[in-house]
């Protein structure tokens, strides 16, 4: 369920595009950000600060979109937060020695500090990629063809990386003896 609610701003995004367009779908996106925020605050939960970066991400570009009525501000939205992403997961590990990727999954996983490592790289390369590959769908093929893969073909991709990570980590993970 938290994977749906996560999405929920790409999903309305993706609906109101279909139907009125990239600055309805825009203004959507943005509105459906705040919504996301506020229906946590209001329950009392906690805000996970990728969402707040997000927020940030969408109303300056989104903004920009609507404001300067220019859909290539909203097309690299996408690169600017994989790109933030891969850039918090380098910053951590070279500025503070903290390896994110494990401090975020050490309690579910077990591994070694190379193998930590080589998760961190991983991400980092795949977010750098997903950049990479969104700005070449965002300003090689049409504004139709990039709002589906912003939601299917991003989505898909990010998929199968994770699939790809799971087999390889359950080589690599260590198992607790049981006693």
């Amino acid at each position: 369920m938290k994977f749906l609610f996560d999405l929920f701003p790409v999903i309305l995004f993706f609906v109101a595009f279909k139907i009125w367009g990239i600055y309805v779908a825009t203004a959507v996106a943005i509105g459906a950000s705040f919504l996301q925020i506020g229906w946590l605050l209001a329950r009392g939960r906690k805000v996970e600060p990728i969402l707040w970066v997000s927020l940030a991400i969408i109303v300056v570009f989104g903004g920009a979109t609507l404001l300067f009525h220019d859909e290539n501000f909203i097309k690299w939205k996408p690169t600017v937060l994989y790109w933030f992403f891969a850039a918090i997961l380098l910053g951590g590990k070279l500025l503070f020695g903290r390896n994110l990727i494990r401090a975020m999954m050490r309690k579910q996983l077990q591994a070694s500090e190379p193998v930590w490592d080589k998760l961190n790289l991983s991400w980092i390369g795949f977010f750098i990629a997903m950049g990479f590959i969104n700005l070449y769908f965002a300003f090689n093929f049409s504004l139709d063809t990039w709002v589906n893969f912003k939601l299917f073909g991003a989505l898909g991709l990010m998929l199968l990386f994770v699939l790809l990570q799971g087999i390889w980590l359950s080589k690599h993970i260590e198992h607790k003896e049981e006693s």
